[in-house]
């Protein structure tokens, strides 16, 4: 028999039975089957299941699959599934009880966890889940507070530049990094390179120097004019920075001219802030007019006419200032007239004019007008105040004050109203002097800033808190202008580099003098530091001593952790054959009429005779018979003596260092006193006053540079005994560390 014929095969009860149709389609449990193999229903038990076409379900599989399945699956599939699962799903995974794990990664019905089997937070989102955003381009991660950034995958970058005083900051606001360069010297903002992610723009300010108080009953000197300028294209060159200086106090009688002087203009990108003008002597005999200038001098107290100086400013901005988008200042800037002074014995001379408004006048007393804050230095959380004008100084007291954004207040029969000086770096001008005599206050110098956008990666991320923060090369920097915390907040970061300069000492005022020593300067690398914080203190220069005779004022010291700088040493003074004093580095010595004095001894801790670690130099010798002083000893060198009776010695040079991401001169030398005012006694490099002369002609002694530690000029004689000695400039210290 070669063939069995059926289209039905029953059992022997005659129920159920297989079925088979004309095209070979064999049904069991139907009778119409769909497909070669058609099961009714039931279940299927096999050791294997074959096929190379496909296997389908009306109704679905249900029960147990064991075993290996090798082709497409259509459908539902219900149940576990242990074993691999190889190829494609396409379509929904659905009604999980409980999840799909695989390692600590977990997929369950309404959230995912990556690297936690038991952690989600918020919505379908897991703590450490990280997605990359592809608006911002940047890697994000999930955590308790919500998504952070981790990193940029983007890489924009801002142009770079040199100069100045660097600090970086971010914007809470749009979250935009900029970085800001503050010029307290004349320098050069450099740019190396452009770039092509940022505009290549900048936003600055320039302040001219303040300008000096008027003698006896006078009037406050006026702020330097400020300007404001944002969007400023520039291009790879260097562009020069000039730092105007403040302006001198008023005359005494005997000199023609008892006006405070002038502030010293500032200028760069073509742009120039005028120097503030001088407040008016005393206008009891002679008109007591204000001098004008950036912003107007206020007029001195008395009968004549004291009118104070400048016109009427431009309309005064916002207080502060603190984006591209505000309004730029006139070419000439933002400035505003001084102030009347009051009648004879009434009250003071008028107040300086101010950046944001004009001096006080006819008031018995008159402060100086306020200047304008800005946000472009250090960041929105820390606006400065620049450009105040001086405050009057009069009878019967108490003297104005100063405006703010650094200037000085007036003098009186009751005290001054400090600061009597206009502050270094605000532009602010000086307080008008007391009566019967009293001096003007000097105006404060300049400042520039300037601030463009950086990129993320162009910062790094700060293993400390402190001072201002800026990141070149592969070295994270602090620097602390005035005293504070540097708190290391990550364990990893164990030594640092460092840089403590001291305060400079005054030169010796009056006489004979010599110039300050400058302060100490120690560097270093490899200290070590732990998590925590560590108060840092800037040493404050000392400060010029206007009583006649006097011996001067030494700077203080720094300090950080373990090291200390010492303060300069104050410059001697010929009338009493004050001699120039030990310090960091040691004060030039004076010309006294008998024996002069040698300058004072450098490593030493401040005025004693104890010895300190290397960090400066002594001062030079006076010359002889009523001679002129010698130079402050600077960190570079010594201080010159005195060449000859009539010139002065030169204050000895300061040492460069590079810790701040550029070289920059720290810890000059004051110059000695000149008894004939010709040449007169430079300074040393680094931030060292210049030396003044003994004539009306010669300028008043000059200060040291702020944060450079440089020491005071020696003051006047002859003519002008009162006229005060250049202060010492105050210091710095800088730490760095591996970014």
């Amino acid at each position: 028999m070669s063939d069995i014929r059926f289209n039905r095969w029953l059992h022997q009860s005659g129920t159920g039975g297989v079925y088979q149709d004309s095209s070979g389609n064999i049904g069991i449990g139907t009778s119409t089957p769909a497909s070669h193999l058609d099961l009714g229903g039931g279940n299927v038990r096999s050791h294997n299941i074959h096929s190379t076409g496909i296997v389908t379900s009306v109704s679905g599989f249900s029960g147990n699959l064991t075993g290996n399945v090798t082709g497409n699956v259509t459908g539902n599939l219900t149940g576990d599934v242990t074993g691999n699962v190889t190829g494609n799903v396409t379509g929904q995974i659905s009604g999980i009880q409980t999840s799909i794990t695989v390692g600590q990664t977990f997929l369950k019905e309404t959230y995912v966890g990556i690297g936690s089997t038991t952690q989600r937070v918020g919505v379908n989102t897991a703590i450490g889940t990280l997605i990359y955003n592809t608006t911002t381009g940047n890697l994000e991660a999930f955590g308790l507070d919500g998504w952070v950034n981790v990193k940029s995958l983007n890489t924009y970058t801002g142009m770079t530049a040199t100069g100045g005083v660097i600090s970086d900051y971010t914007d809470p606001g749009p979250g935009n990094v900029f970085r800001s360069h503050t010029f307290y010297s004349s320098g050069t903002f450099t740019v190396s390179s452009l770039s092509t992610d940022y505009p290549n723009t900048v936003d600055y300010i320039l302040v001219g120097g303040g300008g000096g108080g008027g003698y006896d009953n006078g009037g406050g000197g006026g702020a330097g004019a400020l300007i404001y300028k944002g969007g400023a294209p520039v291009t790879t060159t260097g562009y020069p920075i000039v730092i105007g200086s403040g302006g001198a106090h008023g005359g005494s009688p005997g000199e023609s001219n008892q006006n405070g002087i002038p502030g010293n203009d500032t200028t760069a990108f073509s742009l120039t802030a005028g120097g503030g003008g001088g407040g008016s002597g005393d206008a009891n005999t002679a008109p007591g007019q204000g001098l004008g200038g950036g912003s107007g001098g206020g007029g001195g107290m008395g009968n004549q006419p004291r009118d104070g100086g400048g016109i009427s400013g431009s309309t005064t901005p916002a207080a502060v200032v603190s984006n591209p988008t505000s309004s730029d200042s006139p070419n000439n800037g933002w400035t505003n007239p001084g102030g009347t002074g009051a009648a004879y014995n009434s009250g003071t001379g008028g107040g300086g004019g101010g950046a944001g408004a004009v001096g006080a006048g006819g008031n018995s007393t008159n402060p100086g007008g306020d200047g304008l804050a800005f946000t472009l230095s250090e960041g929105p959380g820390n606006p400065v105040t620049y450009a105040g004008g001086g405050g009057g100084g009069g009878q019967p007291g108490p003297a104005g004050a100063g405006g703010s954004g650094g200037g000085g207040g007036g003098d009186s029969t009751t005290g001054p109203q400090p600061p009597f000086d206009g502050t270094y770096g605000r532009g602010g001008g000086g307080g008008g002097g007391r009566p019967s005599g009293g001096l003007g206050g000097r105006g404060g110098s300049g400042v520039a800033v300037i601030r463009y956008q950086i990129g993320t990666d162009q910062t790094g991320t700060a293993k400390a808190t402190g001072g201002l923060i800026s990141f070149s090369g592969d070295q994270t920097i602090h620097q602390f202008l005035s005293s504070g915390d540097f708190n290391v907040t990550d364990a990893s970061l164990t030594s640092v580099s460092y840089l403590v300069v001291a305060g400079g000492g005054a030169g010796g005022n009056g006489n004979h003098s010599g110039g300050g020593g400058a302060g100490g300067v120690r560097n270093g690398s490899g200290l070590s530091v732990s998590p925590g914080p560590y108060t840092v203190t800037v040493g404050a220069g000392g400060g010029a001593n206007s009583t006649y005779p006097a011996e001067s004022v030494n700077g203080s010291p720094s300090i950080f952790s373990t090291i200390t700088s010492q303060g300069g040493g104050g410059g001697g003074q010929g009338a009493n054959a004050y001699e120039g004093k030990p310090g960091g580095s040691g004060g030039g010595g004076n010309g006294n009429p008998g024996t002069p004095t040698t300058g004072g001894t450098g490593n030493r801790v401040t005025g004693t005779s104890t010895p300190a670690p290397s960090q400066g130099n002594p001062g030079g010798l006076g010359s002889p018979g009523a001679g002129s002083g010698g130079g402050g000893g600077g960190a570079g060198g010594a201080g010159s003596p005195a060449p000859g009776t009539n010139s002065g010695g030169a204050g000895g040079n300061g040492a460069e260092y590079s810790i701040s991401g550029s070289p920059v001169f720290y810890g000059g030398g004051g110059g000695g006193q000149s008894w004939d005012g010709s040449p007169v006694p430079a300074g040393g490099t680094g931030g060292g006053g210049n030396g003044a002369g003994d004539n009306a002609a010669s300028p008043d002694a000059g200060s040291g540079e702020v944060n450079t530690g440089g020491g005071g000029g020696g003051g006047r004689s002859g003519i002008n005994p009162n006229s005060k000695a250049g202060s010492g400039g105050s210091g710095i210290v800088i730490i760095s560390y591996p970014t």
